[in-house]
């Protein structure tokens, strides 16, 4: 079963239905047993950076997704904020360092002075940077929708799975082990989503 973490802080309905479309066992939980006997794990998350740490402390996460991802090496999957709580640190969030899986932080697109709106938001297609199994059967360059302000400066350039172009290029993606993020939302990204959640599920 794949346990698609509820920490108040993530779209997980799309998720869950999503998963169900592609035919994936998937729920939506906050149950630290169920957590547990999960053989693979989402991370979602929309929101801000440090309030999203808040809710994972508060709900006794940080212990019990150490032991599974670093220790048991489950596989894991973040989506959106859910993917840059795994870095080290963010610039929305200086005070309140991440969970330190990823070797890197969180930056803010500074695209004022090339007239991009700020957040990037809408469909934009994805560069593939290296063979992975969380890519297969996609497209050279398929589109995913994306919503964010904040992007990933990643320490090792070997952890960027995905490349996007919006006023300069960044990592939309990065892979890392067992270990897996990416910057834009599958769950809205139609059959692209879905090839990709198909991937992960079938690790």
């Amino acid at each position: 079963m794949i346990a698609i973490l509820d920490y108040n802080m993530g779209n997980v309905k799309s998720i869950a239905n999503m998963f169900k479309k592609i035919g994936k066992e998937a729920k939506v939980t906050s149950d630290i047993d169920e957590i547990k006997n999960a053989e693979k794990l989402i991370l979602p998350g929309v929101g801000y950076f440090d309030y999203a740490m808040d809710q994972l402390r508060s709900m006794d996460y940080f212990s019990i997704l150490d032991q599974m991802v670093l220790m048991d090496k489950k596989p894991i999957l973040g989506i959106c904020l859910g993917a840059q709580l795994m870095l080290n640190r963010s610039e929305e969030g200086k005070p309140t360092p991440g969970l330190n899986w990823i070797e890197g932080q969180v930056v803010k697109f500074q695209l004022n002075l090339q007239g991009l709106r700020v957040p990037h938001m809408g469909w934009n297609d994805v560069r593939i940077i290296k063979d992975d199994k969380l890519v297969q059967g996609l497209p050279e360059e398929p589109r995913f929708y994306f919503v964010h302000s904040y992007y990933f400066n990643l320490v090792h350039k070997e952890d960027e799975l995905l490349s996007t172009h919006y006023g300069q290029d960044f990592a939309s993606a990065f892979s890392h082990e067992n270990i897996f993020g990416v910057q834009f939302h599958p769950e809205k990204s139609h059959k692209y989503g879905m090839q990709l959640l198909k991937n992960f599920a079938e690790l």
